[in-house]
């Protein structure tokens, strides 16, 4: 008889995480894609794997191939030996291991990775969903359509807003504006006008500049786009302009928003204290996992906001339906692809909603190794 492998245990008798690895995959767009201030033609997916007790949790980030050898190296040297279910520790051992490497930026994406999936062996260890751990107090997370790139001819426009709204029955989409740093108006105008006739007067509309505008622009382009009932502003100007974000939202109606590049809570903290948001984005591969999009999400609900999910559904779906404060996540377009493409377990975002699969535990994702083959680089 062949000697089965015995897991190491903490001093409680509990795992402990044995490995931790990555990969990486570049995926290509289904066509060209910009916003604007920035274009690409291929997303980046770093997947992060935890080993203990015998099973493996899976998280990832969409963050450059830089993080790889980070996870290799640094984090994994940070978490091994810590408890599977002690998350909180091992964040804590992440973040004290990139101390002299700048947490924001691609350690931020890293750490995330490795904590997501360690929520994912958590839950697959305990046999519960991730939501089901954290404490629903939801089943179902309202989304967004989210894509509406300036590189779409209308033929491409329309046919991705008629599948969110026909197709998908999701009442709610974003497009790009701001295009070549704001200096398409007009264009960013005629999007807007198209969009809100292919929607019809029901769903709603969002706009995304990206940080693309300047201060006063960003308040007459509100002003212009009024006549279509936008209701979403997103990065009017830049995100590290507090002060021009506040001034913006004092001028205009629609909610101004932004958050996605925060990497720790200071960030946050210092965002919703200037009063600059209405609605506080945080992004779950960045920001260092479930653990700080919780505390994020709380530091918003201690000033009485509402928090978006940020790109990444499927990992965002679970969390988000554990805070009260949520307004909605983003159904990306780029991710959403992704994800269907390489994990079993992607939900399904008909009606303008997530499910968490409860049957399943963790995120319920599994990567599929023969459709992931072709994309890996790393």
């Amino acid at each position: 008889m062949t000697a089965q492998a015995v897991p190491a245990l903490t001093g409680t008798g509990h795992p402990v995480v044995d490995t931790v690895t990555a990969a990486v995959y570049e995926v290509p767009t289904d066509q060209p894609e910009a916003d604007g201030t920035l274009a690409w033609s291929s997303t980046t997916l770093v997947v992060a794997q935890v080993t203990g007790g015998g099973r493996t949790g899976l998280g990832y980030t969409y963050g450059a191939a830089a993080c790889k050898p980070l996870i290799d190296r640094e984090l994994a040297g940070a978490v091994t030996g810590h408890g599977v279910l002690d998350t909180g520790a091992a964040l804590e051992a992440m973040i004290r291991a990139v101390r002299n490497l700048a947490r924001p930026g691609v350690a931020g994406y890293a750490i995330s990775a490795v904590e997501t999936a360690l929520w994912d062996l958590k839950g697959i260890l305990l046999g519960a969903p991730v939501c089901s751990l954290l404490g629903s107090v939801r089943d179902t997370v309202p989304v967004y359509g989210s894509g509406g790139f300036t590189t779409y001819d209308e033929p491409a426009a329309r046919a991705q807003l008629e599948r969110w709204t026909s197709d998908l029955a999701i009442p709610r989409v974003k497009i790009k504006i701001g295009e070549s740093w704001g200096t398409a108006q007009a264009r960013d105008l005629a999007r807007i006008a198209f969009a809100r006739g292919v929607i019809g007067p029901d769903a709603e509309l969002y706009v995304d500049a990206n940080g693309g505008y300047t201060r006063k622009q960003a308040v007459r382009m509100a002003r212009a786009m009024a006549e279509h009932d936008v209701t979403w502003f997103e990065e009017p100007v830049s995100s590290d302009d507090l002060d021009g974000l506040r001034e913006v939202r004092d001028q205009v109606d629609p909610d101004v928003t932004a958050g996605e590049y925060g990497y720790d809570l200071p960030y946050f903290a210092r965002m919703v204290d200037a009063q600059a948001v209405d609605c506080l984005q945080v992004d779950v591969t960045r920001c260092g996992g479930i653990t700080e999009w919780l505390r994020a999400a709380a530091v918003a609900a201690a000033r009485g906001l509402q928090v978006s999910g940020h790109c990444a559904p499927n990992l965002h779906a679970h969390v988000a339906a554990a805070v009260p404060n949520l307004r909605h996540l983003e159904y990306f377009h780029d991710h959403a692809r992704i994800e269907a493409m390489l994990f079993d377990g992607a939900l399904d975002p008909s009606g303008g909603v997530l499910r968490p699969d409860r049957s399943r535990p963790g995120f319920g994702l599994t990567l599929r190794d023969a459709d992931c083959a072709r994309y890996r680089v790393a």
